[in-house]
């Protein structure tokens, strides 16, 4: 397998999964990342795996585990039970990777619906809190074979949603456990600003951490929803054609996944949407994988 594109279904979240697993296929693609909530609603995740396996897709990842920096023992394991749960859903719809939002901090639990002191800003110790919530959330995970695979994301996020924001802290965090168990994504939204991202994300596929590759576009202005400032490729501000060379020369080798939170993009037609993100994927990023991955491809030889 190499370089085969998915598509995550946060991109068409108007879609039900029978339907997204459709489009997919109607497109061409191979794989899907479905968000957890779709599991749910198409019946439960034997369900699920039932749908993609019949729509002859495979489940690049599952999305999301994580929010593991709550102080309060019950949040606590609240957060363990719903990250254990979601560790046996990605084996059973066969994903082998589990991506992991780490969450922010406790001041701004309450934006995202939590409960948090509203004083607690202390962002070394929620990353202490991700650390210990992962030494009991990996032995299941690898009992599962499942990966579960640290998501850093861009700085406007770390007050809310993950206290990692570069793929250096997340690959520190990454080497206290075995590498089949704890991974990374490079998601090129949140991290292409980042001046050693080349360097990381050699040290990423040396470590053979590197289990994700998921990509869209950043445009700018940033939407008054900063979560809707996602764009397809070619629109925004991405430098595809590098970073995509620095993760095959990585040694990545897998599924490349599309995720964009966008609201016009999500209003369209998902047809449009999916047959964008082909044209864009081939010209844009498949090349530049390909290349680096001494790959000949099929329009080359022809």
């Amino acid at each position: 397998m190499s370089f085969e594109l998915s598509l995550n279904t946060g991109t068409t979240p108007n879609l039900i999964l029978q339907q997204a697993v459709e489009a997919a296929a109607s497109a061409g693609l191979s794989h899907i990342g479905p968000w957890r909530h779709l599991l749910e609603q198409a019946g439960g995740a034997q369900r699920a795996a039932t749908i993609i396996k019949e729509g002859g897709l495979q489940a690049s990842t599952l999305c999301r585990g994580g929010f593991l920096t709550a102080t309060s023992s019950q949040a606590q394991q609240e957060a363990f039970e719903s990250n254990r749960h979601a560790i046996e859903e990605a084996a059973t719809i066969g994903a082998n990777n589990l991506i992991m939002v780490v969450g922010g901090l406790p001041s701004a639990a309450h934006l995202l619906g939590g409960i948090g002191d509203r004083q607690d800003k202390d962002i070394v110790g929620a990353r202490d809190r991700v650390a210990r919530a992962l030494d009991q959330l990996v032995p299941l995970a690898i009992d599962h074979g499942v990966c579960l695979v640290l998501e850093p994301l861009h700085p406007m996020y770390a007050a809310d949603r993950a206290v990692l924001s570069t793929l250096g802290q997340a690959l520190d965090m990454a080497t206290a456990y075995p590498a089949e168990a704890v991974g990374v994504v490079v998601d090129t939204f949140h991290v292409f600003w980042d001046p050693q991202l080349q360097q990381q994300i050699q040290r990423a596929g040396h470590e053979r951490r590197l289990a994700s590759y998921q990509i869209c576009d950043f445009n700018l202005p940033i939407a008054s929803n900063a979560l809707q400032s996602r764009g397809m490729m070619g629109d925004g501000h991405v430098d595809f054609s590098s970073i995509s060379r620095w993760v095959a020369q990585a040694g990545y080798r897998g599924p490349v996944e599309v995720e964009i939170f966008n609201d016009e993009i999500n209003a369209q037609d998902a047809d449009l949407t999916l047959n964008t993100m082909s044209e864009r994927f081939a010209s844009l990023v498949l090349p530049h994988l390909e290349q680096a991955a001494g790959i000949q491809s099929a329009s080359a030889i022809n």
